[in-house]
């Protein structure tokens, strides 16, 4: 599996892709973040992939489908990531005019866009109230493997 599964990064970072498994990876991503594709490599061995521009990239495993990963490179140091009670913390935001966007695992951009929020920042703190997103998840993301197609089924065992 990948560790972590979310990783939000600025634009123009470099993640690393190590495979510390004692069997080879292929890990690729074919989403409108970064599109990438690292081929095999085997244990003990890593690759890295520069996110040079903004948006969310789902990275998967063309050998292990049940492997997957977010990572979304952002142009801002201001967002936050949810706790476990779902709620987040954005601090040293100057004052201005803003827009808040959120971003769920499973729930399509366009659906989330329609969910933003202008928010005007004064000096010290402010609270946006609780927000209720009435979307739900359309649970794990199914996909297909780099090429497009179904993974292909693990061989059953005979014993």
């Amino acid at each position: 599996m990948f560790v972590p599964h979310l990783q939000v990064i600025p634009v123009n970072a470099v993640v690393q892709f190590p495979n510390a498994d004692p069997f080879f990876h292929n890990v690729f991503s074919l989403f409108d973040g970064k599109r990438f594709d690292l081929g095999l490599y085997e244990a003990g061995s890593t690759k890295s992939v520069t996110f040079s521009r903004e948006g969310v990239s789902y990275i998967f495993c063309n050998i292990h489908p049940e492997m997957s990963a977010v990572v979304i490179a952002l142009s801002t140091p201001f967002y936050a990531v949810a706790d476990a009670s779902n709620s987040f913390i954005i601090r040293s935001v100057p004052p201005g005019d803003y827009s808040l966007h959120i971003w769920i695992e499973g729930v399509q951009l366009s659906l989330l866009e329609q969910e933003t929020r202008r928010v005007h920042i004064t000096s010290g703190t402010v609270d946006l109230g609780q927000m209720a997103v009435p979307i739900s998840r359309t649970g794990t993301m199914s996909h297909t493997n780099k090429f497009g197609k179904p993974y292909t089924p693990a061989p059953q065992s005979t014993y």
